[in-house]
């Protein structure tokens, strides 16, 4: 009766806790609609954009400095007064590529996103403030961009783009007609390329089979340094301001590669388009659009993924694991993360081991896990199995960890019982431990 209690008391407090994030997130929504711009929540037609004569006055000094560039000049910079361009995701990449396309003069700004201001995004998307949490990225940076040059137009979209919309929705956004695509993941390298350009490949004939879902990291879980999709943000706008403007890219068959720890770029040569591509190919076979999260096996977010690799019987929850706690249970609580996470934040009693160590069966760390487990034993009467507990930050690689473990054999970790705790340390700052930082 007292665990049931007890559970239903932090499920109370995380209901109130829901209550109060809804509540401002309407007094934020309903200071948003106050705005000068409409915000899309569909897909929504279009009027042609007005291609100008001449550039004003205004217009003469605001792009002074970029007009005297012989590559640009004013026919350049009248060719992007009437260029539409659809940016999806108005994060780490999405905001320095918006930033600069307005600034440079961009006609028509389409802005995407189908997620809220964070705090957690403002080291790196630079178009939202503090002010902006629990708003409407699409807003958020639509708004910013108004400030910047109220010249251009600007149109939020707060959805997610999909199959039911993206033709709709990619045809009113007809120049420049290219696909871009950049990768940010830590500080490693970054790639960005011109996909589907003056008759070079697509990214399908690149990529014709997506990686397996599980290797695929975002910024959630693997972290970013801000700058770093900046800079890549910054070589996407280059890019759709060469095409856009008349210049052309050179970037249509090679891909550029940033080594942001060693601060370097190079480019490599792209293969050419495919005869066999299943898009774009001489007789393809995706004639229509597909459920790319379902195609790839991923959901398309950087939000950490909530993996589901265990039966119920394997997991308890933070609420039973606080009952352990309460009760002076003996256990081994193990914490599967990197050292660099677990600097940031863990409970006090337990032991670190990275996943990748038992993973790639590091002897000091098993020899490590070894020690504890027959510390336990002893303190444990009769042949019971001792109980492992484990934890990372979101109960991802905790259930991994114990899918490894449950194949390790008796001479490696003595007969033990191994669950997972579900949700991991956010479900325990969510739940239990209000003070307990998340990250």
């Amino acid at each position: 009766m007292t665990d049931e209690v007890g559970c239903l008391k932090a499920q109370l407090e995380e209901k109130e806790k829901e209550i109060v994030a809804l509540k401002n997130k309407l007094a934020h929504l309903e200071k948003s609609n106050a705005s000068v711009l409409e915000l899309y929540e569909k897909v929504t037609p279009l009027t042609p954009l007005k291609a100008k004569a001449s550039l004003s006055n205004e217009d003469i000094m605001r792009y002074s400095r970029q007009l005297l560039l012989p590559e640009l000049g004013v026919q350049g910079q009248l060719n992007l007064s009437k260029t539409s361009v659809l940016v999806v995701g108005c994060g780490g990449l999405g905001c320095p590529l918006a930033q600069y396309l307005a600034a440079a003069g961009i006609g028509r700004l389409g802005l995407l996103d189908y997620d809220e201001v964070e705090l957690s995004n403002l080291h790196r998307q630079v178009l939202h403030g503090e002010e902006n949490q629990d708003q409407a990225k699409a807003l958020s940076a639509a708004n910013a961009v108004k400030r910047l040059n109220s010249t251009v137009e600007c149109i939020p979209y707060h959805l997610q783009l999909s199959s039911e919309n993206a033709l709709q929705l990619i045809q009113q956004y007809p120049q420049p007609t290219t696909w871009q695509a950049s990768g940010v993941s830590r500080c490693s390298e970054n790639g960005g390329a011109v996909y589907n350009y003056r008759g070079g490949p697509c990214y399908r004939c690149l990529y014709p089979v997506p990686p397996p879902s599980e290797t695929v990291t975002n910024c959630s879980d693997g972290g970013v340094l801000g700058v770093v999709p900046g800079i890549m943000g910054c070589f996407q706008a280059l890019e759709v301001l060469k095409i856009a403007s008349g210049q052309g890219s050179s970037c249509g068959q090679q891909l550029v590669m940033f080594d942001a720890q060693d601060a370097r770029f190079r480019s490599i040569k792209l293969r050419p388009k495919q005869a066999g591509c299943a898009v774009c190919g001489e007789n393809p076979s995706v004639t229509q659009l597909v459920d790319y999260e379902a195609f790839c096996g991923s959901a398309a977010t950087d939000k950490c993924r909530k993996l589901n690799l265990l039966s119920r019987d394997q997991r308890i929850t933070v609420q039973d694991y606080k009952s352990i706690i309460d009760t002076a249970e003996p256990h081994l609580l193990l914490d599967v993360r990197p050292l660099v996470e677990v600097d940031i934040c863990h409970l006090p009693t337990s032991l670190n081991i990275p996943l990748s160590s038992l993973e790639y069966r590091k002897s000091e760390h098993i020899q490590l896990l070894q020690e504890s487990i027959s510390q336990l034993k002893q303190q444990m009467e009769g042949d019971c199995r001792p109980p492992v507990y484990v934890i990372c930050k979101m109960g991802n690689d905790s259930q991994k960890a114990v899918q490894v473990m449950e194949k390790m054999s008796g001479s490696e970790v003595d007969s033990i019982t191994v669950k997972d705790i579900s949700g991991g340390l956010m479900a325990w700052a969510n739940r239990i431990d209000p003070t307990f930082p998340q990250y």
